[in-house]
Formats: structure tokens, C-alpha cells, sequence
């Protein structure tokens, strides 16, 4: 990393093209960070109902604070979030920074950003996380710009070292192998995570928490955009959420097989998922994706199907509660990390478990069934 020097040259708003003005950056003299102190995580939002990753940051954020010896802390922002703020100490968090203001109930780049550096500038946290949704990422690089610090986006692994390095592991090399990088010279040392990748800690109403009040920097007349509604997606998968996942691969031989996983995933309950040769192949959807260039997920079941089990999958459902993989191939990879192996031919044994379960579910008085 190339050192930070007092100035940036860059062009700012109203600046004459062509002509370099000089931008301060925050630099500390003698890098001091002797008053850097805990990990601070970022809690996402939208209605006043938290992101999952957000949680299970916390859970992650509590692990590491406990490794370092310090305190955790959230930063809730928004429009009557008050009750996000309580959820975030049963969660973990030793104290939350609460910014709850009326032009704050959409997230807007500036006035987010404002209220994040204040909060870092002020509090000074040594660690900062937050997740990699697309909010995340934008926000997370907005501050990044303004300190004098780097930024490791999409990480699968985080840890700490005994000189208190975040230690923050990502995809790298055309997603062949984790790279880990370091910040070493700059602090807060910043990192955004993957939704799925890390456990939350279960709601604990006894435990308690200092919450502070933090003022918003910006006036709404200052906030130059304006959000008119929003669309949602409805069509798109969200893999990261659900319990059950049916995925297969290139063993499915093409687009037909998916009508296969789909009849299994509605007889369970649950949602189709891909692997990347799948989705390279145009067999269906990147949103279904799931692996280190898709989602990473954590479902309580887990069917891979026709998938072989290379790395850049496996990373993405190693986590789940239960792993069921169907194979022709008794050597794949894929067997072993599952639960459950079945040697066969899918195009038998899929539609066999598709009505076995659309039957129990038929002689049952409990619906779902019992995994």
C-alpha cells in the first residue's frame, strides 16, 4: 500500500477541468493508534427490520472482541430505529451509536457517510465492518475514501492476530484461492463480509448495553438526491435467506434437469440453486449461483446435485446443517463435505425423492415435513 501523504490532488465539485485543486485527507502524524480501540459493525437496514449479515457480523464482530480483549460497539442509522438499537446489545453489542432522524429513513450515500465518519472520527474504532450487500459496498467505500485507511471488500474469513491485525480473507486469482490481507499501517482497519458466511448470536433480552445518541451532519435541504420509491425485484432470488436449497450442476447436462430440481425444491419447500459451470452454461440465472462468484449460504438443507465439488462452490455451502449430494461419480469431491452421499443417476433418483416426499407430505398431519 503506498503511503497516504497530507494532500490528495483530485478534482472536487465546481472545480475547472484541467485544473488540480488540493483535497485535505484525514492523516494522522507519527501514526498514533494508541487511541484506536474495538471493533464497530455497521448494523444495515430498511422499514426499521435489519439485514441478516448485519446480525451475524455482530456475532462475528463478538468473537473477535473477545479474542483482542475490547468492547463492540453497532451504529444503527435510520428513521425510528430506536428498537434496533436494543436488538443490537441482545445480540452482542457492548454499546450502540443511535443516529434516528427523519431524512435518515432512506439510505442516501452522503448523509450516511456523514454520520460513519463521524462516528469513526470521534470514537475512534480499531476494526469496522459492515456487510458486503450492495448498501455495504457503497457506503463502506464512501468512508473508506475519506480516511486515511484501505478497504478489503467481499470477505469469506475474518480472524485477529496477536499484533491486533484483522486478518480479512477474500476470493482472489479468478476465485482459485483465498487471498488474506492486511492493513498494517493505517487505522480503522475496514472490511465488508458476505451475508451467510458467519453465525448471529441468539437474542439475549438480559443483556445490557450503553446506547448513545449521534447527531445527523446533514439538514435534508443539503441532501441534494431524493428517493422517490422503491421497485423490488421480485423475481430475483434471494438464496442467502432460505433453509432449504435444491442445487445442481453441470451433471444435470442442461436446462431441462432444473425442471427436475424445481419439482423437488417446491415438494420441500425450498428454492433451486446453482453451480458457476451451471450458471456459465446459460442453464440458468446468475441469482441462483451459489460459491465464492455467487451467494454464500447457509441453509439447514443443502442438495447438490450433479455438482463435483470444486473449491469455488464448496466455500459458498460448507456451512450448512445438512448436505446431500447425488453423484454418479463415488470419487467426487463433493462427497466429502456431505452428510449424506447417494451413487446414482440423478434423472432416477430425483424424481423417486420428489414423489417420496410429495407422499409423506400427503399421508402427514405436519406440513413441512421434519428434516
Amino acid at each position: 500500500m503506498s503511503e497516504t501523504k497530507e494532500t490528495t490532488e483530485a478534482l472536487t465539485e465546481g472545480a475547472t477541468p484541467g485544473k488540480k485543486q488540493a483535497v485535505s485527507k484525514d492523516v494522522l502524524p507519527g501514526r498514533e493508534w494508541s487511541d484506536y480501540e474495538g471493533i464497530l459493525i455497521v448494523v444495515e437496514q430498511r422499514g426499521g427490520v435489519a439485514k441478516k449479515v448485519s446480525w451475524q457480523l455482530l456475532g462475528e464482530g463478538r468473537r473477535l472482541a473477545d479474542k483482542l480483549h475490547t468492547h463492540l460497539s453497532a451504529l444503527v442509522i435510520g428513521s425510528n430505529v430506536s428498537a434496533l438499537a436494543k436488538e443490537a446489545i441482545y445480540r452482542g453489542a457492548d454499546k450502540v451509536y443511535l443516529c434516528d432522524s427523519k431524512e435518515l429513513e432512506n439510505y442516501r450515500t452522503r448523509p450516511y457517510s456523514k454520520v460513519c465518519l463521524s462516528v469513526i472520527r470521534e470514537y475512534k474504532p480499531e476494526i469496522v465492518l459492515m456487510g458486503a450487500t450492495y448498501t455495504g459496498r457503497d457506503l463502506a467505500g464512501a468512508i473508506a475514501t475519506h480516511l486515511p485507511t484501505g478497504l478489503t471488500a467481499d470477505c469469506t474469513q475474518l480472524d485477529v492476530d496477536e499484533n491486533r491485525l484483522l486478518l480479512a480473507s477474500r476470493p482472489a486469482f479468478s476465485e482459485k484461492m483465498l487471498a488474506t490481507i492486511l492493513c498494517k499501517q493505517y487505522k480503522p482497519q475496514m472490511a465488508t463480509a458476505r451475508s451467510g458466511v458467519f453465525l448471529a448470536l441468539p437474542l439475549d433480552p438480559t443483556r445490557t448495553g450503553e446506547i448513545i445518541s449521534v447527531s445527523p451532519q446533514m439538514p435534508e435541504e443539503e441532501i441534494v438526491t431524493q428517493v422517490l420509491d422503491f421497485l423490488e425485484q421480485t423475481e430475483r432470488v434471494s438464496l442467502e435467506d432460505q433453509e432449504i436449497i435444491v442445487a445442481g450442476g453441470r451433471g444435470l447436462g442442461g436446462p431441462e434437469g432444473f425442471a427436475l430440481l424445481q419439482e423437488l425444491a417446491d415438494a420441500l419447500g425450498g428454492v433451486v440453486g446453482a453451480s458457476r459451470a451451471a450458471v456459465d452454461a446459460g442453464w440458468i440465472s446468475h441469482d441462483h449461483q451459489v460459491g465464492q462468484t455467487g451467494s454464500t449460504v447457509r441453509p439447514k438443507l443443502y442438495f447438490a446435485i450433479g455438482i463435483s465439488g470444486a473449491v469455488q462452490h464448496v466455500v459458498g455451502m460448507q456451512n450448512a446443517d445438512m448436505i446431500v449430494a447425488i453423484n454418479r461419480d463415488a470419487n467426487a469431491p463433493i462427497f466429502k463435505v456431505a452428510h449424506l452421499g447417494i451413487v446414482g443417476d440423478l434423472f432416477t433418483l430425483v424424481p423417486a425423492l420428489t414423489e417420496a416426499i410429495k407422499a409423506q407430505k400427503g399421508n402427514s398431519t405436519s406440513v413441512p415435513i421434519a428434516l
